[in-house]
């Protein structure tokens, strides 16, 4: 049997934490031939809470689980871990102002990236899910000096999945039959949701749906996606951003099909003309382990407009937060 993957969850407690648990403990994230040790972390607050989440895991008796650790003490969490899945951070509350939030989550995921650094695996894999989690992998990834900046990620897979499931009803197909959907930018409102180069069953998109539909529906219907869910339940979307964790890290540590790509928010490298000071979401290709930039896309007018919307956006951000930002 392989040796067992480390993988630490923080704010495991929470929705998307508790939802995700269960699914790398059975095996989803890596496969079924994968064994995996939870760990899972907290605040000292949570802590009671974080027992319960361990006793139903307990519970289920996975055969590839083959240990749970709960701690709130980040040194023990992310102690030699291979994946560290950063989904714990400060919600925004009444009255806050944007910028006010940023620089709270900021000083959370500025502590994490050193701890990372500290005491995690060297090979160490990153996925920032707590908003905003761009900038905040931006920050993790400064504070970390001991690892590469392509170690760490933000999640726009969830917005990959939910446009792909738009197309899909429109044109009446199945997920499966459509590639090449792309993520551009911030995991916000300026996010682009980009379906030029998608194909349906081996055809371009433009074949099943028209430009008009795209602009004025598809495009602020995903965008604002996360705001709809909120106000048909009550709660923010859990179970299907914990899938979208799922899919991200299965698709980085294991591969992309080679006719496809998939959206994640990484570090520029000056690609598309992006600022290589922010983390923004791009068309990426994963193969053993890594990833890279698809390269030879050809934006419009159009597009390249709404890129440079979600550079300028992440560009502000990162202005907040500057002195969180250690010199690499």
């Amino acid at each position: 049997m392989k040796p067992a993957v480390k993988v630490t969850i923080t704010g495991a407690a929470g929705h998307i934490g508790y939802a995700l648990a269960f699914r790398v403990a059975s095996g989803d994230m890596f496969g079924q031939d994968q064994p995996v040790i939870l760990r899972l972390l907290e605040i000292p607050q949570a802590i009671s809470s974080l027992n319960g989440v361990g006793m139903e895991l307990e519970d289920c008796a996975f055969p590839l689980l083959h240990d749970i650790v709960l701690t709130d003490d980040p040194s023990i969490g992310f102690r030699g871990t291979d994946y560290a899945i950063l989904i714990g951070a400060k919600p925004r509350s009444k009255g806050m102002e944007r910028k006010d939030l940023i620089t709270e989550n900021a000083k959370i995921f500025s502590n994490q990236g050193k701890s990372i650094n500290d005491h995690a695996s060297p090979d160490v894999r990153v996925l920032v899910v707590g908003n905003p989690a761009n900038t905040n992998a931006l920050i993790a990834a400064a504070n970390a000096p001991n690892l590469k900046l392509s170690q760490f990620t933000a999640m726009t897979r969830l917005d990959h999945n939910r446009a792909l499931g738009q197309l899909a009803n429109k044109t009446n197909s199945l997920v499966s039959d459509i590639t090449r959907m792309t993520i551009w930018g911030n995991h916000s409102m300026t996010q682009y949701p980009h379906i030029d180069n998608c194909q349906i069953n081996g055809k371009p998109v433009f074949d099943l749906v028209n430009q008009d539909w795209a602009i004025d529906h598809f495009i602020p219907r995903i965008q604002r996606r996360g705001a709809e869910i909120i106000e048909a339940r009550g709660l923010s979307s859990a179970a299907s951003a914990a899938d979208a964790v799922v899919d991200h890290v299965h698709d980085w540590a294991l591969g992309t099909r080679d006719d496809d790509w998939v959206s994640m928010a990484v570090h520029s490298d000056g690609s598309y003309g992006i600022d290589e000071g922010v983390v923004f979401s791009f068309p990426v290709k994963c193969k053993n382990g890594e990833y890279e930039i698809v390269q030879g896309l050809e934006p419009d007018d159009f597009s390249i407009a709404r890129l440079k919307a979600s550079e300028k956006e992440l560009l502000e951000e990162r202005k907040i937060i500057e002195d969180l930002l250690p010199n690499r």
